[in-house]
């Protein structure tokens, strides 16, 4: 038998199984959007772990549950979990290790939940986090659980990791998935598909900066000419800066906070500016990082000096051979279930960006269809669930595989 006929086969078994579990996945989304879960309500996230750590452990396996440390201001977040499951094909055979990624919080405030209960509409969700992300990670779990039922264990190892803190940034969980990642032959990330069903092949890389602009105070009246006015600079610089947008494709700079002075009759010794640059690839963010540089060097007034530091930075995830790769792999089963995908590129970021950070090829997007995140309109269409959940299955079987071919 052909592998053509033998993968059809298969998908025809996982999409059997995903129509199946149709009524349990739903039913499981409305325990699960039930549960508040914000970034700051530790107590709820680690409510929505303790359901993703038996699920995982029914499904067989192995689950490391990390917590994490206060931060300064004494905030804590919820616990993040890595599951674990190794194959039957050793990568010395040509098995593969796949990470699967997505996270546990939404942006909403304790008491969404019962004020704007689960509900079902036609073939619409609705729910905080429905589609981000609480319906693309349970779309992971119900994948995992039914290439289990069919016997497919042809990969090396598959990883499901968890995250409590993506929404805002992933700051205590980013070095658990950067190690996390590491090794890993490909990500799949659990965000719900675009609106119009596309998957996600790149996600702009952010860089955060802060510009400390240092001029010389002096009586605005009686010797204005023995200061050196550090607002006019951050003005100067903010012009060059915005100046910035349009050099490059896919490059926006964006000054996002100007302060300065703290009297009308004083002139101005220092200002700061907050900048944010969001760019597609590695290499367009270095380009604008020397040309803010390289404008801080000559702010325009003179007397004045600036400081430029890097606070941040969250690298891009790229559209890259090895991803159109993956993205070949996803539009073969896609074919063979009547679903037609395109590859979309966004500006916004999530915990795929770290995972490519470490140098592994990433899809996102592999969810169920879905829309309106973050607002009080988010929704589901569930009529997706059954053909997103035996694609995502069928993906993660033929890469697991993917190294035999």
């Amino acid at each position: 038998m052909s592998a053509p006929t033998r993968r059809r086969e298969r998908l025809d078994d996982l999409l059997d199984l995903a129509r199946a579990h149709r009524a349990d996945y739903l039913r499981d989304l409305e325990e699960l959007v039930s549960v508040d879960s914000g970034s700051y309500s530790a107590e709820g996230v680690n409510e929505v772990a303790d359901w993703i750590e038996r699920r995982l452990e029914r499904i067989g396996f192995t689950v490391e549950r990390v917590r994490f440390p206060s931060t300064p201001d004494g905030h804590r977040t919820g616990d993040a979990l890595v599951g674990r499951r190794r194959g039957t094909l050793p990568e010395s055979e040509g098995g593969r290790r796949i990470l699967l990624a997505g996270h546990m919080d939404t942006v909403f405030e304790n008491g969404t939940a019962a004020a704007r209960p689960f509900r079902i509409d036609g073939s619409t969700a609705y729910g905080p986090g429905v589609s981000d992300d609480k319906g693309g990670l349970l779309a992971g779990l119900t994948a995992l659980e039914i290439l289990g039922e069919c016997g497919v264990d042809a990969y090396d190892e598959l990883v499901l990791l968890a995250t409590p803190d993506e929404e805002i940034g992933s700051p205590a969980s980013r070095p658990l998935i950067e190690a996390t990642a590491a090794g890993m032959h490909f990500g799949l990330g659990l965000e719900c598909a675009r609106e119009n069903g596309d998957l996600v092949i790149a996600r702009k890389g952010v860089a955060d900066f802060r510009l400390t602009v240092t001029g010389r105070a002096a009586h605005a009246g009686i010797e204005p000419e023995r200061g050196a006015n550090a607002a006019l600079a951050a003005a100067h610089l903010t012009v060059a800066l915005q100046a910035l947008n349009g050099h490059w494709d896919d490059v926006t700079v964006n000054v996002g906070v100007v302060r300065a002075g703290t009297r009308a009759n004083i002139v101005c010794p220092q200002a700061e500016l907050r900048i944010e640059v969001r760019a597609a690839t590695t290499g367009d963010i270095q380009r604008v990082t020397r040309a803010i540089r390289e404008a801080a060097d000559h702010p325009g007034v003179p007397g004045v000096t600036v400081e430029v530091e890097q606070l941040d930075l969250c690298p891009p995830m790229e559209d890259t051979p090895a991803s159109r790769r993956m993205f070949d792999h996803a539009c073969r089963a896609a074919y063979a279930a009547g679903i037609e995908l395109g590859a979309a590129a966004t500006g916004g970021v999530g915990d795929a960006n770290l995972v490519a950070g470490a140098g592994v090829p990433v899809l996102d997007g592999l969810g169920p269809v879905g829309g309106a995140d973050h607002t009080p309109q988010e929704w589901l269409d569930v009529t997706s669930v059954p053909p997103r959940v035996a694609l995502l299955a069928d993906l993660i079987a033929s890469l697991g595989e993917a190294g035999t071919t």
